[in-house]
């Protein structure tokens, strides 16, 4: 199994080791020169031997290059980082979800290859597992170990509720992912399982913390702040910060990307997140979303004209940019609009509020006079 991937990305060359935060950035000619090693009972170059060891902490002298070093190989397009929703459903029942229907459905086990081996192929290195919950899919296992063989770093998008299994842990601790975000629903079982409407949600998760932590895997949270634990949002921290967990807040509930207001039910007031100005983004460009069925789109939120990689392949993708631009154009009541160089959301989310009818207090500026001051 390989201990080092040496791989493009968005123009750049990379080092890089599964499960390790650090990588380093080298010039063509290193690319080049890892890449006429991989396949070889060689050595590596001394450069790389002190990098290992400084970087990561890995003694790797002596080892033939074929066994510790996987190259991934040029390609023609530019799609670094990708996300497959590898299945909708989902055994929580949260209030806030993104998603209409949580259908347990998708490719099977050798359309998911065959996908897998699809975005392995546009030169995908991070990948995101997401759902739905991904650990539920019964192919996930075999899934993610392919994945990983060919030479992705992972991230799992997780309500941590399958994460206490031994055979998963197991396996992660085998084949390390780049990190698994968890998300916090509370920081206590009644608002946990208030908000997930699963009975004993919280202590699911909590064993499953426990288990990782204890493999050592690369923990963060996403903390989703709602009414059932806004009055939590300290503890909720807390809790995060005693596994060790980089922490991420969101207290922007958005409507179902389909536009349905359901969800906007449960924010809770004050802790709406317009932080940051949103100054453009290369969805559709650098990175793309894939649904359960091999349906490639833009990110998950802007699923319009989706590109069917199990029926065009590879080339489909070609489209997407284009696809992606048109999305981003604004309109439905947005054009012209004199605030947008200070909008806080991007366009395909803003159409989902406004098909949701949502107050212009949930989204935008306009809605909140404070804003406009």
């Amino acid at each position: 199994m390989h201990q080092l991937i040496a791989s493009p990305y968005n123009g750049t060359f990379l080092v890089a080791r599964p499960g390790a935060r650090a990588g380093i950035q080298i010039p063509l000619a290193l690319y080049e020169q890892l890449a006429s090693l991989a396949e070889s009972s060689g050595p590596l170059p001394v450069w790389l031997l002190d990098t290992a060891r400084a970087a990561w902490g890995l003694e790797l002298t002596g080892r033939p290059a074929r066994t510790v070093l996987l190259v991934r190989p040029e390609t023609r397009f530019g799609y670094g980082r990708a996300t497959y929703e590898i299945n909708k459903g989902c055994n929580f029942n949260c209030e806030h979800c993104y998603l209409a229907e949580r259908k347990f459905e998708g490719l099977p086990w050798d359309g998911k290859v065959r996908l897998l081996e699809l975005l392995r192929d546009a030169g995908v290195l991070w990948l995101q597992f997401t759902g739905g919950e991904p650990l539920i899919d019964r192919d996930f296992m075999d899934a993610y170990a392919f994945a990983h063989r060919s030479g992705m770093l992972i991230e799992i998008l997780t309500n941590g509720s399958r994460l206490h299994r031994p055979d998963i842990i197991e396996m992660l601790r085998k084949l390390p992912p780049h990190k698994v975000t968890v998300s916090l629903y509370g920081a206590t079982p009644d608002s946990f399982d208030s908000l997930t409407r699963r009975k004993g949600a919280f202590k699911l998760v909590e064993r499953g913390l426990v288990a990782a932590r204890k493999a050592g895997i690369a923990l963060e949270m996403a903390l989703i702040i709602t009414k059932h634990n806004a009055h939590e949002a300290e503890a909720m921290r807390a809790f995060a910060d005693r596994y060790g967990a980089k922490r991420t807040e969101y207290g922007a509930i958005s409507p179902t990307y389909s536009g349905t207001p359901e969800p906007l039910a449960v924010q809770a007031p004050g802790f709406l997140d317009k932080s940051s100005v949103f100054k453009g983004c290369p969805a559709g460009h650098t990175f793309f979303h894939v649904d359960p069925h091999g349906l490639a789109t833009m990110c998950k939120v802007g699923r319009e004209n989706p590109v069917d990689l199990m029926t065009e392949g590879l080339d489909g993708l070609f489209r997407l940019p284009g696809i992606a631009d048109a999305q981003m154009l604004r309109t439905g009541g947005c054009g012209g609009c004199q605030l947008s160089r200070t909008c806080r959301v991007c366009r395909p989310l803003a159409k989902a509020y406004q098909e949701a009818k949502a107050p212009l207090n949930t989204y935008c500026q306009h809605g909140n006079e404070e804003m406009l001051r």
